[in-house]
């Protein structure tokens, strides 16, 4: 039985105890003492995750566990690697380390994070929820044949949409490390590349040729909206504002065959309609696959009459903004997002001794592909991925949304 330690007690840590639920060989022995910790204590205990002791230092945490989950904002999390490194080096005997999405805010912080965990010889896992969902889990299985018949794809399109996050620090793109693309372009830019791989490749098989994108402040730049944000969560948009939209697409290259490909991907924080929604396509040479999220088998009504005894519109769908008329319900999100499936294979690869699926080099690379995105529209050109100075570029590059000065580029 694996013993987790979190780091972190906001929404994302709360998301993935719930996805425990269904995981087998693990439990929850410790959470690092932070704001809301108590509360996720509590949640695990209540739930029969195990014992969740509370703790004040990462290494005292390290001590007491077998692995280390960072669910951390992402401007700290290069720090807490180092700690989790030193709490090795004095004897702790990890066996693996977690990062959410997005590994981190830039090139430079991530592949720090990637050689941090090299150092002490500890194995990784990227949480990245999207390439574990069922429905690409599944088409992959049942198309296999078919694309070693016909070929593997050609076209793929990947969108998230939902109309904000929950917490502050998401808006800021300072400590978030831009807007939209760094928060969900992330997740669709890796389960694009993925679902565009060959079956039975590694993950980081296919080679990508060049990038271009377009970013925008649709809502959230508008005064009425400017307001809310700076009364909910004290941010000036006028000021730092980062985007609320981004599209663009990548190019990639089969290293065997030569054959290119392309995965298309939109993200926005202006989404108002159901809740959150995941779309995504794909298109072979005779063949295809399509899902969306808001198509849940389970829809229920609620009259305007009824609507007042609603108390959280949430409780219906992660990112809902209704609690009236007709409504799609997800009864299992953690498992619909794929929250369950990367835990349960977390846990194997590290009760094996082993790197997950997907550990950080390919979280390092995602980042690579989202900072060519932000450099894409900041220089309006496509960037070449294939040219070594533009990859060099991109080692140290800040984007000037992440720098703060995202008003110079977005208005």
């Amino acid at each position: 039985m694996l013993q987790l330690g979190i780091i972190g007690a906001g929404f994302i840590a709360g998301f993935q105890t719930r996805a425990m639920l269904q995981v087998r060989g693990v439990e929850v022995a410790g959470i690092l003492k932070r704001r809301r910790a108590e509360a996720l204590a509590r949640y695990c205990r209540d739930s029969g995750l195990g014992e969740a002791g509370i703790y004040g230092s990462v290494r005292e945490l390290a001590e007491h566990t077998d692995v280390l989950a960072i669910y951390a904002p992402n401007t700290i999390r290069v720090e807490l690697m180092e700690e989790i490194v030193e709490a090795v080096k004095a004897g702790a005997q990890l066996k693996g380390v977690i990062c959410e999405k997005p590994l981190a805010r830039n090139v430079r912080e991530a592949r720090r994070l990637v050689d941090l965990a090299r150092e002490v010889g500890l194995p990784t896992a990227y949480f990245e929820n999207q390439v574990y969902m069922g429905p690409v889990v599944s088409q992959r299985a049942q198309l296999a044949p078919v694309q070693r018949a016909m070929g593997p794809m050609t076209l793929v399109r990947s969108a998230e949409e939902h109309s904000g996050p929950h917490e502050a620090w998401f808006w800021d793109p300072v400590r978030q490390g831009g807007g939209v693309l760094s928060d969900m372009g992330c997740h669709s830019i890796a389960v694009g590349r993925y679902l565009l791989t060959p079956a039975g490749q590694d993950p980081l098989f296919l080679q990508p040729v060049s990038v271009q994108a377009n970013l925008a402040l649709l809502k959230w730049g508008q005064p009425k909206y400017q307001g809310q944000l700076k009364d909910r969560f004290g941010l000036d948009y006028k000021k730092t504002p980062a985007e609320d939209f981004a599209t663009g697409s990548i190019r990639y290259r089969n290293p065997q065959t030569g054959q290119e490909t392309i995965a298309q991907f939109t993200n926005s924080w202006m989404f108002d309609m159901v809740g959150l929604r995941l779309l995504m396509e794909g298109l072979g040479p005779g063949y295809s696959f399509e899902f969306n999220t808001l198509r849940s088998p389970l829809t229920v009504f609620v009259g305007d009459e009824a609507a007042e005894s609603i108390a959280d519109a949430e409780t219906a769908m992660e990112k809902s903004t209704a609690s009236r008329g007709l409504i799609a319900v997800h009864y299992n999100e953690a498992d619909i997002y794929g929250y369950t499936d990367e835990n349960r294979d977390m846990v194997r690869a590290f009760s094996e001794g082993r790197e997950a699926t997907f550990n950080w080099e390919f979280g390092l690379e995602t980042i690579r592909l989202v900072m060519a995105a932000y450099m894409a529209h900041e220089l309006g050109r496509t960037i070449d991925l294939t040219d070594p100075k533009v990859n060099e570029e991109l080692e140290s590059y800040v984007p000037l949304i992440q720098q703060g000065k995202g008003a110079e580029l977005l208005y």
